[in-house]
């Protein structure tokens, strides 16, 4: 299975039908070659068939307090953080891959689990109760409205206006998107070119996505000396924008397949 090619239609069908389990694992995959999909998600089935309640309260009290799962505060930028596999080998994350976590282990479970992308701090709602708020992050700390306005004003400041939407569900695709540019922000930092390449690859299949990130990805190719393919990626580029910003990215393409003679 080409996973990237596969990611790529699991973005591109109905967001209703996306397995947003199989799309955290299918990134994961880029970071681990050999990863079996398949054996991953039966892992999940194993590890939601041991949870002894099927609500809200009793899922988050098994995941967060019984087993243990927590916030990687002492290595917040490791990587493994982001990928699902890890997340449940090791039982620590980041916001996000908790919440994605509960949520899949939910759904398995009849648990609706829903994700808040409250800037600065993901967060999980039960679906049908708009007025409680998890924080996978915190051991699974319960919070109301006014906590996560709380929070969000730790993060960034009391002058910072907070706007109710901030506390609205997001769906899988969103969610993917998220992960993904958590990990674009680790690789850059840490100049790791190869890893980034195959981010931003996953990520130039999200919609929405900024195409200037395919600049980005231009630019990580030409350096690694495949200019045909840097070009490709400007070609697509230039299609995509057009204008005269469109005609300089398809300058610098044919300056990249000059570079093939």
């Amino acid at each position: 299975m080409d996973t990237t090619q596969r990611f790529a239609e699991l973005i591109g069908g109905p967001e209703h039908e996306m397995a947003l389990d199989e799309g955290a694992l299918l990134i994961a995959a880029h970071a681990y070659p050999d990863l079996d999909v398949a054996t991953e998600l039966r892992r999940l089935d194993d590890l939601a068939g041991r949870c002894p309640a099927r609500d809200v309260d009793g899922l988050v009290r098994w995941l967060f307090a019984d087993l243990g799962y927590s916030g990687n505060v002492r290595a917040y930028h490791d990587p493994r953080n982001s990928y699902l596999n890890d997340v449940v080998a090791r039982r620590t994350g980041i916001p996000i891959t908790l919440a994605l976590l509960a949520q899949v282990l939910g759904r398995r479970l009849g648990v609706e689990l829903v994700g808040i992308g409250m800037p600065g701090h993901f967060l999980l709602r039960d679906r049908n109760d708009l007025t409680r708020f998890v924080d996978p992050f915190a051991g699974g700390a319960r919070l109301d409205v006014s906590d996560c306005i709380a929070a969000f004003h730790a993060l960034h400041g009391a002058d910072i206006a907070f706007d109710e939407r901030f506390l609205d569900p997001v769906g899988p695709t969103a969610i993917l998107g998220r992960v993904l540019a958590n990990l674009r922000g680790i690789f850059a930092a840490a100049a790791d070119r190869r890893s980034l390449q195959w981010v931003l690859r996953l990520r130039l299949e999200i919609p929405g996505v900024p195409p200037e990130e395919r600049a980005e990805l231009a630019a990580l190719l030409a350096a690694g000396g495949r200019f045909g393919e840097a070009a490709d990626e400007l070609g697509t580029l230039a299609d995509l924008i057009g204008g005269e910003l469109g005609d300089e990215y398809e300058r610098s393409a044919e300056r990249f397949r000059a570079r093939l003679n």
